[in-house]
């Protein structure tokens, strides 16, 4: 076990329903609030050096908040039981609805979960590896050669477009009224989803506002959509998510009410592309900086493997983690971490972008090095891209697939200018964390793409 490991193994274990706190700063709430808005990961790492990898700050959205960046004590979080510690509160049904699955808890939330699987493992997944590929193909067509461009709005429009296409099965002017709406929603209510909720109400023109009128546009599409289904003779063939969630029951018989699927869907469609497109942008964004790394997977896509293009986009959400942190609220009278024993209501949040750059579990972690996960696999709980325990992102499966895809047909079809340029810093969404200068590369299109 590593130093810091044993030391905390090593500290007397207080009792059970004493409350026993991580140290922390001493600072006033809003300051703690401002830097965390800010700066949250450059705020983690001054208070770490200072208080090691598990402190407490006092923040306005969660309140009293445990931080924790060592794997060991994140493994307890994520395998703790449902009836000690559940759903962070606020959470981002807030913005996506009270039926969203990260709205629910408990009995709820792992019932959710059991309807939502299908469609995004197994055969589903593989069917939509052509929807990946063509989407892909359709948005570069029209990239310029020979000139530095963005990815990632190309991107975010093909991703968008693959899980509209694998949430409703079609293509029509329905999907594009969400094509319409669901950018520019995703846009605000990232970054709503990391400020405190207004008290009031400041108008249609406030954020909020703003953010409540897309969504009364996106619930008029998604009810014609639901009743264009519903009625389509062939839904019992349909492989699409939401045919499944209209013939799905829950063990009762009982199915998913109109609202709660409007909620899921417009979790699955937010969730599904601007996370896998952002970590797209920082892949195309990384690769051009690592010429080794971008002429193996040059030399792979020619083939059918795909072991270090896996292991690419494993070391891209490693290094420039999208997203950086996974909450939980406590509800046991009192909850013991490791040595520390938190009270009823306090909030802990799994510092991910800290927990994967820890010298302990990856050597040399500031070097981009994807070989480094060939023949082998990251350590579970020192590696959390897509959160962990029963919170565990739903579509890690799709969005890994997706990815897989994405980047062996543009490798196919193009050639890729290295750069020595600077790297690109993080920029933060709201949500997200992405390029920002949005990944930018300079591409040839091939006489004759591999493969």
């Amino acid at each position: 076990m590593n130093e810091q490991g044993t030391a905390i193994a090593e500290r007397p274990v207080a009792t059970a329903g004493t409350v026993k706190m991580p140290p922390g700063p001493r600072l006033p709430k809003l300051v703690q609030g401002i830097g965390y808005a800010l700066s949250r990961n450059r705020v983690y790492e001054r208070i770490a050096r200072r208080h090691g990898d598990v402190f407490t700050m006092n923040l306005p959205m969660f309140g009293s908040t445990v931080i924790v960046a060592n794997p060991q004590l994140a493994k307890q979080l994520f395998t703790a039981s449902t009836d000690d510690v559940g759903n962070i509160q606020p959470n981002l049904s807030r913005v996506l609805g009270s039926g969203s699955v990260f709205a629910l808890d408990g009995a709820d939330h792992r019932l959710r979960r059991k309807l939502l699987t299908p469609p995004f493992h197994g055969k589903s997944i593989k069917n939509y590896e052509k929807i990946f590929e063509e989407e892909t193909l359709r948005e570069s067509a029209n990239w310029p050669e020979g000139q530095a461009f963005p990815t990632l709005e190309p991107m975010m429009r093909s991703t968008l477009n693959a899980i509209l296409r694998a949430v409703f099965g079609a293509d029509g002017e329905q999907l594009d009224e969400l094509r319409r709406i669901i950018p520019p929603w995703v846009t605000l209510g990232s970054r709503l989803a990391v400020v405190p909720t207004p008290t009031r109400d400041y108008g249609r023109f406030s954020p909020w506002g703003r953010l409540a009128e897309y969504r009364r546009q996106y619930d008029d599409v998604i009810g014609g959509l639901i009743d264009h289904v519903r009625a389509d003779p062939n839904l019992d063939s349909r492989d699409d998510v939401l045919a499944l969630l209209l013939r799905s029951t829950y063990d009762d018989g009982s199915q998913m009410s109109r609202s709660d699927i409007g909620d899921e869907l417009l979790t699955l469609l937010a969730a599904g592309h601007e996370t896998t497109a952002s970590t797209l942008g920082w892949a195309f964004e990384r690769v051009v900086r690592h010429p080794r790394v971008l002429a193996k997977l040059v030399d792979e896509a020619a083939t059918d493997d795909n072991e270090y293009r896996q292991a690419t986009i494993l070391e891209v959400q490693r290094a420039r983690t999208v997203i950086d942190f996974a909450g939980r609220r406590v509800y046991a009278p009192t909850f013991q971490l490791g040595d520390w024993v938190i009270p009823r209501g306090t909030s802990i949040v799994v510092a991910i972008a800290q927990l994967h750059n820890r010298d302990e579990d990856f050597s040399a972690p500031d070097r981009f090095d994807p070989q480094r996960y060939i023949d082998t696999r990251p350590p579970t709980f020192a590696f959390v891209p897509f959160g962990g325990g029963t919170r565990r992102c739903v579509g890690a499966v799709f969005a890994n697939v997706e990815m897989d895809v994405v980047l062996r047909t543009v490798l196919r079809h193009f050639v890729i200018d290295t750069t020595t340029a600077s790297d690109e810093k993080p920029h933060s969404r709201g949500v997200a964390f992405t390029p920002k200068d949005g990944g930018r590369i300079i591409v040839h299109r091939r006489e004759t793409p591999l493969g």
